[in-house]
């Protein structure tokens, strides 16, 4: 307890940390938003820049090497584009995410039979849809 009776996490309340998934959702709706290819700065700034350059750019790079962004070199830094969009990104993480699992099929499985049924339907029709694509 400090001099004035409160205890220290009254004195400095926690900020509350965004999740990897929200952060990243962030960084890629202000690329969507930017004119053009944008420098991590400019994200930073979008962002609210209570963000550190260093996790901005960290971000960057995961998106990066998940291929939801694409880069290119400007002078001494780059310039950043988003590739996918939310639902992208949503997709590349479920992808990732089924990719980690040893029993697949059996993952897919009970996916399927708990959707809804409206989105079942919609995944039939999607999957149908993409049956006919050459």
């Amino acid at each position: 307890m400090g001099e004035d009776g409160a205890a220290p996490a009254d004195r400095y309340p926690r900020v509350r940390r965004r999740g990897q998934g929200v952060l990243e959702a962030q960084v890629i709706g202000a690329l969507r938003r930017a004119p053009g290819p944008a420098a991590a700065v400019w994200v930073q700034q979008q962002l609210g820049g209570d963000l550190a350059y260093t996790t901005v750019m960290t971000i960057l790079s995961r998106l990066h090497a998940k291929g939801a962004v694409s880069r290119s070199r400007s002078g001494r830094c780059y310039l950043w584009l988003a590739a996918a969009d939310e639902a992208g990104l949503a997709a590349l993480r479920m992808r990732r995410m089924l990719d980690g699992e040893h029993n697949r099929d059996a993952v897919l499985a009970s996916f399927v039979s708990a959707l809804l049924p409206h989105d079942e339907e919609l995944l039939r029709t999607l999957l149908d849809e993409a049956g006919r694509t050459p």
